[in-house]
């Protein structure tokens, strides 16, 4: 099968299947064949589900909930290992750009390819080939999808997905008849980017199905669902809007965490938030930026209805843009102690950055700057925290002794990021 016939570029959607489940089965290979769920920070719910899982749990199930389920369907449960996942994610995406001169990283598990116009490239054998490298090299099974556009590509790859033993994980959208059929195949709520929401609206109107979007009229999609619907709309229709999108700097970075237990002690929230402070402040100078602008939040527990509930942020302008831990620490507890207040029991906090500049573009003020001392200060400690391990140089008011820990109960070794963890084979 010859293509391009729509003779346009092809975007592939390659997608690793059940990725977390899959990894945890990379290196536990008699797990395969086997129910495996992978639970969300703390172990709070499940986040991840291979097939065989698929019909006992449902996504986002709280684990608490499902722990006879777990046991009475003999259900693997891992903690989440973002190490190893993120690690096995950076395997995948290296193989996959050898494969094409574009690629867009779209999520960890995700990425979309961009060929170039050719009647020459046989899409079915070269998805094969993607599919038989990434299995091969890393273990983690994928499936592919062409298409001609970016919302197409993401339709072909379900199909690849929902019909694997006919398809071999691989489908191509090549033509207007298997354009038509897939849109009709596909569910108004399923189709990338319409969201929960906008599927009710449509629903409510007699839109059940991706090509049912696609005869309304203009105007009505830009009424309702803005320009972005019209994109979405022409994408579908084969007509390619959306292109591949380059890396550009986060514009906001947060830290955010659930306490182990709740907090009433200001001392002891000072000594997170500061924590949390000083972890911006390293994204921050790792992409060259200075932050104008920090919010800083704190939130009782909202399922403990017996407690007194409160939650508050606070957005503060910055006199000056810095990436410094130290002044960022300041002005977060700076903020907290004003949104904090005695008598709660205080679950989560959080702080965020934003506004930023880059830190060679940052303007000097007339009667307050940051200390120019501090950079070569944060250089060092970021160059010794690279070298002996994250964290081993903090500030005087973070916990010397206390590292963040996770409620993490059911973690895998993190086989390919930690020595200790590596696997011993005995000959």
């Amino acid at each position: 099968m010859l293509l391009n016939l729509f003779n346009l570029p092809m975007f592939a959607l390659v997608d690793c299947n059940n990725f977390y489940a899959s990894c945890e089965r990379v290196f536990r290979p008699e797990l395969i064949n086997k129910p495996v769920v992978v639970l969300s920070n703390n172990d709070g719910c499940v986040i991840a589900r291979s097939n065989e899982a698929k019909k006992h749990i449902p996504m986002g199930a709280p684990a608490f909930k499902f722990e006879k389920i777990f046991k009475q369907y003999n259900i693997n449960v891992f903690s989440s290992n973002y190490p190893l996942y993120g690690d096995m994610s950076n395997r995948v995406m290296t193989i996959l750009s050898g494969f094409a001169p574009d690629i867009e990283i779209y999520s960890i598990d995700e990425a979309f390819l961009k060929y170039g116009k050719s009647n020459y490239i046989n899409l079915i054998d070269e998805g094969l080939k993607i599919s038989h490298i990434i299995k091969k090299s890393t273990g983690i099974p994928v499936s592919v999808g062409f298409a001609p556009t970016k919302a197409l590509s993401k339709v072909a790859n379900r199909i690849a997905k929902k019909f694997s033993e006919r398809t071999n994980s691989v489908y191509v959208i090549d033509n207007e008849e298997k354009r038509i059929k897939a849109l009709k195949w596909l569910a108004i709520e399923d189709v990338w980017g319409i969201g929960r929401k906008n599927a009710k609206k449509l629903r409510n109107i007699n839109i059940n199905s991706a090509y049912d979007f696609t005869q309304l009229s203009n105007e009505w999609i830009k009424k309702y669902l803005t320009i972005t619907g019209l994109r979405l709309k022409r994408e579908l229709q084969g007509l390619p809007t959306l292109d591949l999108e380059q890396y550009v700097e986060k514009k906001s970075i947060a830290t955010t965490r659930t306490f182990e237990k709740n907090h009433s002690d200001f001392e002891q929230i000072k000594e997170r938030v500061t924590t949390f402070a000083v972890s911006n402040a390293e994204k921050l100078r790792k992409q060259k930026s200075c932050t104008n602008t920090i919010m800083v939040f704190l939130h009782t527990n909202g399922h403990r209805k017996d407690l007194p509930q409160y939650s508050k942020n606070i957005v503060i302008k910055l006199p000056y843009a810095t990436s410094s831990s130290i002044e960022l620490a300041k002005f977060a507890v700076d903020g907290l102690k004003t949104i904090y207040k005695k008598g709660y029991k205080y679950k989560k906090a959080g702080v965020i950055v934003m506004d930023f500049v880059d830190e060679d573009k940052k303007q000097k003020k007339l009667f307050e700057n940051s200390n120019p001392k501090h950079i070569d200060l944060m250089k060092a400690v970021d160059i010794i925290n690279d070298t002996i391990g994250h964290g081993k140089i903090k500030l005087g008011s973070q916990d010397l002794k206390r590292t963040w820990k996770m409620n993490q109960n059911s973690l895998s070794p993190r086989y390919t990021t930690r020595l200790d963890d590596i696997i011993r084979v005995k000959a």
